[in-house]
């Protein structure tokens, strides 16, 4: 239904584009690998920082966005299941990837939201949750991305040492690295908190949306 509303008539799908599309619709989550170009007129996101459950109800909320989904990227097996990259055996960070309309968001409005949302002064650690698999990076498509991301960065780090950013801490530990194989979570854990969460008690996904994110639900 997401697609269809957003993506208008089937001659407008048609296109180089169009089993892009076809993927987001149909694809099966935890066993395919997310295709590395976004559906014609939209641009790439990729970002890890934490539970991928809070962050990406962050994400959904972002006036722009149209896409989002939970998966596992940056580790050195095909097809990494929940269990293995909570285990550490796989080398996955769990990620937040969305699709965005540039005439409506830029990527410095996503970074943004990232270091409003992510303790970056944490190695493999958000909050209880620790381990490798917890780190926070952005995650570049473009040229235009990684300088962006270096320009961010070094601002924070500025923030840091003035004392003038939301949290304290010494630097930033999230790292900049080029986007690479990107595994759809499970089903299960897609939209997980604006589904209800481990409570079933559904939070809000609407845009512009300030509520506080509960990240367990």
């Amino acid at each position: 239904m997401l697609f269809g509303g957003l993506f208008g008539s089937k001659e407008k799908r048609e296109g180089k584009n169009d089993g892009v599309l076809h993927w987001a619709r149909s694809a099966k989550k935890g066993t395919e690998l997310a295709p590395a170009e976004p559906p014609e007129g939209l641009a790439i996101a990729t970002v890890a920082g934490g539970c991928f459950w809070g962050l990406e109800l962050a994400y959904q909320r972002l006036p722009g966005v149209v896409k989002t989904s939970v998966g596992y990227t940056d580790g050195k097996n095909p097809s990494p299941t929940y269990e293995e990259v909570c285990g550490g055996y796989t080398g996955h960070t769990e990620a937040v990837q969305m699709y965005y309309n540039p005439d409506e968001c830029t990527f410095e409005s996503i970074l943004d939201e990232f270091f409003a949302k992510v303790d970056p002064t944490t190695l493999n650690r958000q909050g209880n949750d620790s381990g490798t698999q917890y780190r926070s990076v952005i995650f570049y498509h473009t040229e235009e991305q990684k300088a962006a991301a270096e320009k961010a960065v070094a601002a924070v780090n500025e923030q840091l040492k003035n004392g003038t950013f939301r949290i304290r801490g010494k630097k930033v530990e999230t790292t900049i690295q080029p986007a690479t194989d990107y595994f759809l979570a499970e089903d299960y854990h897609q939209q997980y908190l604006s589904k209800g969460g481990r409570f079933n008690r559904p939070q809000s996904a609407e845009k512009g949306s300030k509520d506080p994110i509960r990240c367990y639900g």
